[in-house]
C-alpha cells in the first residue's frame, strides 16, 4: 500500500492542504495515520476518499452532506455524475481512481460512456490528454508507483492501437505527403505520438511510426531512403528546458530542411524558445492547421 503526504494529496486532489486539515477537525472526513515522530501520512484509501470528494465538491454539494453520505452512496454519487460528459473534470477524476485502484471496469466505463457520447477523438483531446498531463506530473513528483502508471497507460495504448488499426483498414491515402513519427532517444511515452499518427491517417496522409527511443542514426536513414514531408515527435519525459532546446536543435541540424512538429507535456511546462522550422502542436486543429500551410 503507497503512503502520502497531506500536500501529495493536495498535488493530486487539487485540494489545499489547509482545507484537507479543516475538512479533518470539522467533519471527520478522513483520520490520517502518524508516524513514530507523529506525522501524517495517508493511505490509498484516504486518497481515493480525497478524489471523491474533491468530485461532489466541486459539483455543488456541501461539505457538510458530503460528511453524511456512506461510502457506497458516495460512490453512487459520483458514480451519477461520471455519467455526464460534459463534465470532463469529472471523467478525469474517475479515471484517477481507477489507476490508483487498478481498476479496468472502472477505467473502461469512463471511456466507453464518453466515446458514445463525444465520439474517440473528442474523447481524447477532452478526457485522455488531460488526464495523462495529470498522470505526468504526478509521475515527476513520485506520487504514483510505476505498475499504477504502466496499468492505465498499457490500457490506454489499447484503445490507440485498435483505433489505428481499423483506420488502415479502410482508410485511403488522398494525399502524397508523408509524415514521419518517433520518439528522440531516452524518450518512451508514445500515446500522444499513436494518436496523432492516427489524426494523420483519418486526414489521408501517407504515416511512417518509427516509434520510441529512434537512435538518430535510424532516423536519419529513414529520411534518406524515404520521401518524407513532415516529422513529427513528442517530449513527455521530465527534462531540463536548455535539454529541450538542444534536442530540438540537434535534430534540425542532423535531419535539415523537414518542418519538425512538436507535441507534449514537457512542451506546454518548459515552454523552449522554438528554432525556425519546428511548430508546437497543441490540439488537432492546431495540427490540421499546420498541415494545411505547408
Amino acid at each position: 500500500m503507497a503512503t502520502y503526504s497531506i500536500r501529495d494529496l493536495e498535488k493530486i486532489s487539487g485540494i489545499k492542504a489547509h482545507t484537507i486539515r479543516i475538512w479533518e477537525r470539522r467533519y471527520k472526513l478522513i483520520e490520517p495515520s502518524r508516524t513514530s515522530t507523529n506525522i501524517r501520512y495517508y493511505s490509498d484509501d484516504d486518497l481515493k476518499l480525497i478524489l471523491n470528494v474533491s468530485i461532489l465538491n466541486q459539483n455543488g454539494v456541501k461539505i457538510s452532506k458530503i460528511a453524511e453520505l456512506s461510502d457506497e452512496q458516495m460512490r453512487q454519487r459520483v458514480l451519477d455524475l461520471c455519467l455526464d460528459t460534459k463534465n470532463s473534470d469529472v471523467q478525469i477524476e474517475n479515471l484517477l481512481v481507477a489507476m490508483l485502484e487498478m481498476d479496468e471496469v472502472k477505467y473502461s466505463s469512463v471511456i466507453s460512456n464518453s466515446i458514445l457520447k463525444l465520439g474517440f477523438e473528442a474523447t481524447c483531446e477532452q478526457i485522455i490528454f488531460p488526464f495523462l498531463e495529470r498522470v505526468g506530473i504526478l509521475w515527476q513528483a513520485g506520487t504514483i508507483t510505476p505498475s499504477q502508471e504502466h496499468f492505465i497507460s498499457n490500457l490506454i495504448r489499447q484503445k490507440l492501437i485498435v483505433a489505428i488499426d481499423n483506420e488502415m483498414q479502410n482508410s485511403v491515402n488522398q494525399t502524397n505527403k508523408c509524415i514521419l513519427f518517433f520518439l528522440p532517444e531516452n524518450e518512451w511515452h508514445e500515446l500522444g505520438l499513436l494518436f496523432y499518427s492516427l489524426i494523420a491517417r483519418k486526414l489521408g496522409y501517407k504515416v511512417l511510426y518509427l516509434g520510441a527511443a529512434v537512435p538518430m542514426e535510424d532516423l536519419k536513414t529513414v529520411t534518406e531512403t524515404q520521401v518524407i514531408h513532415v516529422l513529427f515527435t513528442s517530449y513527455v519525459s521530465a527534462l531540463e528546458k536548455e535539454k529541450l532546446e538542444e534536442s530540438l536543435q540537434f535534430i534540425l541540424k542532423e535531419v535539415p530542411n523537414l518542418p519538425l512538429f512538436i507535441t507534449g507535456l514537457q512542451l506546454r511546462m518548459l515552454n523552449p524558445k522554438m528554432p525556425q522550422g519546428t511548430y508546437a502542436i497543441s490540439s488537432i486543429g492546431v495540427f490540421k492547421e499546420k498541415l494545411a500551410n505547408l
